[in-house]
């Protein structure tokens, strides 16, 4: 029988995946146009296919050309064409066997060699066929500066001398009544009228169109106006308003050329087919102003209704079907998760899934050269990225703010319970004498039967560092015992090893402190008594800091340590899943004995934890503070300490990849691998992003070097690590305000704190992906302050 919570999950995935195919369906919904005319005043054609390209005098062939005119001849009986280079200038003849007039274009550039050919060949084949009606004397040559008024002028006056046609040229409709004089010049004034260009929604278009032409016709009453080129393109960089898309092309197009033809005016679309060689000047919106696309098919239907994704059915289920996956994994041993968790998630997942569709059937809409396909797969694999990241943090805060917590332990403090002898071992090294003394006299202090303490200073070099605290054990009594080792290899998992092998027999408990930290004197009494459940090996307490108070720069890295250990520790212990730190933590001697501290990683506390879990051992925390240390003084430190954690974690990834990410020889469950691979995401992240970093600085070189041939990625891309952002800020904002109940202030320190911290969390991935070791360093205590520019240094 399904039960009850199952119901649950079934009408919440069921209620999430109806109201996204609804906004699917809203979304697309059908738009009215009018029909395509019957037939259309003319085209602006210019004939070349994909790989060809007049730049590089890669022309059409005969056959081809034909094609297109058999085609464009069932929708109108006239084209415009612009230049008679290569294959273009046998254009009117091939448009005479489908009895179609042409406007013939001379090209105009500011090479003065170029134009003499080009007026030459031209007059030639206007001369040569009968179905030329007009000449077009260059193509906006004066909005782009390409010659000025006088020598356009001449131009036209060359060809008028010598052909029966009408004359013209085209320009803008601004550069006509910018130049009025102009119109003395020609025998039909030929304007552009193309309002995407004027940042001009699509919906207002129309009107602009007809309002510039009736301006135009009352300025020029004594010349015949033609509409050189209407048109809109269907994808690429929105200008302002005006948005390049399928929709608003055939809208646009299907009502203005009813409106035109009704009002009587000679027009020409631009253009019939896209024009792949178009990403100059244009931008990549060049290349779409299209009815046809490059293969010869229609864009968008000539009749009926619109929608703005003809495909958006499949689209959808795609993306419900990419949700329900991704909620799988999510809800993945999620026994303690309450309804609103679940429900947080599921729309986290559409969210995810809904977007990456549309970008990704965005993106594919555009004519892929190899590098933008290869660029497209980068940005997609980074969104992807950046969302599993999201994952795991939206995972974090539904299970911090919706879930009841299933392991919760708790100090215990009954008198008759389990208190087996416990040693208690300081590694140390070249710590300040006064700072180790003031720990000793906290573990004197503590109030617990029978216990021992072992000091192991290992390769201090000064003298005057280590003989005082040695001393100063001889006045603490028995249970205290100094030991200097030198040398000894294996950073501080070596001196806990060798400690280990001088460790009485009868103790069955091994706790660990840094030499900085002051303990409570009810740590072990409290603590030590999990032990009595034989499966729990590791019992650990937060890291917890004194000198949180004595800076700002100790105020914002104490709320940034705050989070981890009052939040992440909370949540991964529900899934017996916690890091063990290297301080405030107890190890059964047995497992210990059996284990031993790894010498290969820095990181060595952690690699225990997991290598416990492995074995199907448990670890208790209790979030209760039960000692107090001193934090990093100097920005330096901090950056250090975070570089050997995250160095340690790549160690421990690559050195236990079978078990975390295959699951092979191992008792991990599933949610124990997943808290320890998205715990350290963020990490992986960090070191990700320096890669794409890099190329986005590349690439932004590329566009200032060639900005007519590189062009900067669509801005949905920016979308993901903005949402990303945000989320994890607001995040940390609510969290720490609803559940840690700290001041806002604190909550945006802990922010501030981590973010400082980006760049040598990236490199320390970097390092740990290609390096296998590094050396061990500590993080200095109590050190003098040495001012603000050291500071800026540091930084």
């Amino acid at each position: 029988m399904i039960s009850h919570k199952t119901i649950i999950n079934l009408a919440i995935v069921t209620g999430i995946a109806a109201v996204v195919i609804a906004v699917w369906a809203f979304y697309n919904r059908p738009m009215s146009a009018p029909d395509w005319p019957t037939s259309i005043s003319g085209y602006a054609y210019s004939p070349y296919q994909n790989g060809q390209d007049p730049t590089k005098n890669i022309h059409p062939s005969h056959d081809e050309i034909r094609k297109d005119l058999a085609l464009l001849s069932k929708q109108t009986h006239s084209i415009r064409t612009y230049s008679v280079t290569g294959t273009q200038a046998d254009i009117p003849r091939l448009a005479q066997e489908f009895g179609m007039s042409v406007v013939q274009g001379i090209w105009i550039s500011n090479i003065e060699k170029d134009n003499e050919e080009q007026i030459a060949r031209a007059i030639a084949v206007i001369n040569n066929n009968r179905n030329i009606t007009m000449v077009v004397v260059g193509n906006e040559s004066l909005y782009r500066r390409e010659v000025d008024l006088p020598r356009l002028i001449d131009y036209i006056e060359q060809v008028r001398s010598k052909v029966k046609v009408p004359v013209t040229t085209a320009e803008t409709w601004d550069i006509w009544l910018k130049y009025p004089e102009l119109a003395q010049h020609v025998d039909i004034v030929t304007a552009h009228i193309l309002p995407f260009w004027e940042k001009i929604p699509a919906g207002a278009s129309v009107g602009f169109v007809l309002e510039k032409a009736q301006a135009l016709k009352t300025v020029f009453s004594q010349k015949p106006l033609l509409l050189g080129e209407v048109g809109w393109p269907s994808f690429g960089r929105s200008r302002g308003a005006a948005e390049a898309n399928q929709v608003d092309q055939a809208i646009y197009l299907r009502t203005l050329l009813n409106r035109l033809n009704t009002a009587g005016y000679d027009y020409f679309v631009i253009e019939a087919f896209d024009q792949l060689w178009k990403s100059g000047a244009e931008g990549d919106v060049g290349k779409y102003w299209g009815v046809y696309d490059v293969n010869r098919q229609p864009k968008f239907p000539f009749e009926g209704s619109v929608v703005k994704i003809p495909q958006w059915r499949l689209l959808a289920v795609v993306s419900v079907i990419m949700a329900i996956l991704t909620l799988a994994l999510l809800l993945i041993d999620s026994s303690g998760l309450k309804q609103r968790g679940r429900f947080f998630l599921a729309f986290v997942a559409f969210l995810f899934a809904s977007f990456l569709v549309v970008v990704t059937y965005d993106y594919s809409q555009q004519y892929m050269t190899w590098l933008n396909a290869l660029l497209g797969i980068l940005l997609v694999l980074a969104a992807i990225g950046v969302f599993i990241v999201m994952f795991t943090e939206a995972h974090e805060l539904a299970e911090t703010v919706w879930a009841q917590r299933r392991r919760p332990f708790i100090g215990v403090a009954s008198d008759d319970a389990y208190r087996p002898k416990v040693c208690i071992q300081v590694p140390c090294y070249n710590e300040p004498p006064d700072m180790v003394k003031e720990t000793l006299n906290a573990l004197a202090a503590l109030d617990y039967p029978d216990f021992e303490v072992m000091i192991i200073d290992n390769n201090t070099k000064d003298e005057n560092v280590w003989r005082p605290v040695e001393e100063y054990c001889k006045t603490l009594g028995p249970r205290f015992r100094f030991f200097h080792v030198a040398p000894l290899e294996g950073f501080k998992g070596g001196a806990l090893n060798w400690a280990l092998e001088r460790t009485s027999p009868d103790a069955e408990i091994i706790a660990v402190i840094d030499s900085d930290y002051c303990v409570d004197p009810n740590w072990l009494k409290h603590l030590v008594p999990h032990f009595a459940d034989p499966k729990i090996a590791i019992v650990q307490a937060p890291q917890d800091y004194r000198d949180g108070d004595w800076s700002l720069f100790k105020k914002l890295c104490y709320a940034e340590y705050k989070g981890f250990f009052h939040i992440g520790m909370v949540t991964r212990n529900d899934r017996n899943a916690i890091i063990q730190h290297g301080t405030m933590t107890m190890i059964r001697r047995e497992v210990m004995d059996r284990l031993g501290w790894a010498e290969w990683t820095i990181t060595e506390d952690a690699e225990l934890g997991l290598r416990a879990f492995e074995e199907g051992l448990s670890a208790a925390y209790v979030s209760n503070s039960y000692g107090k240390g001193v934090m990093p003084d100097r920005f330096i430190d901090y950056k250090k300490q975070r570089f050997r954690w995250a160095y340690g974690a790549m160690q421990i990834m690559k050195g236990h990849f079978n078990s975390l990410f295959k699951g092979r020889d191992t008792k991990l469950t599933r949610g124990q691998r997943y808290h320890f691979i998205a715990g350290w995401m963020p990490w992986v992240a960090d070191g990700m992003n320096l890669f794409f970093t890099g190329g986005a600085l590349l690439w932004t070189a590329a566009m200032l070097l060639a900005p007519t041939h590189v062009l900067p990625p669509a801005l949905v891309f920016a979308l993901p690590p903005l949402i990303l952002f945000f989320f994890k800020l607001g995040k940390i904002l609510y969290i720490y305000k609803s559940h840690m109940k700290v001041p806002m202030s604190t909550s945006v320190g802990a922010a501030v704190a981590g973010l400082a911290l980006s760049h040598t969390i990236a490199n320390s991935i970097i390092y740990g992906l290609f390096t296998k070791t590094m050396p061990f360093f500590r993080t200095p205590k109590m050190r003098v302050h040495d001012g603000f520019m050291l500071a800026l240094v540091e930084c």
